[in-house]
């Protein structure tokens, strides 16, 4: 058996993040992405939750369920592609406006 391993899922990390996160927002560390469940720390870390799915602020129109939602660099999220890195996934619909809608965080991205 393997005695190399650290974390069998990798779901629930700490990692450092930027300036003024707060328990709640999104998160988009390097190719990571997931949803802070703490503040920001004294060593700049949060603990990330890269699964589930979350309520979270989507500026954008959703209008099929399964619709990428994007991260921006201050940390909103959008549904178009501009200015942005893919965060997740859309679980509901919801108009242009900006708005709640229930979102999964993509965890880990492709390269």
């Amino acid at each position: 058996m393997a005695k190399n391993g650290n974390k069998p899922h990798a779901l629930h990390i700490s990692l450092p993040v930027p300036a003024g996160v707060k328990a709640g927002d999104p998160v988009s560390v390097g190719n990571i992405r997931g949803v802070a469940q703490i503040d920001r720390d004294a060593d700049g870390k949060s603990t990330l939750w890269l699964d589930g799915s979350w309520d979270l602020t989507v500026t954008g129109a959703l209008a099929t369920v399964g619709l990428p939602v994007y991260i921006k660099s201050d940390r909103t999220l959008s549904a178009t592609a501009a200015d942005g890195v893919l965060f997740g996934t859309a679980l509901a619909t919801k108009a242009a406006a900006a708005g709640v809608v229930e979102v999964a965080p993509i965890g880990y991205a492709q390269v």
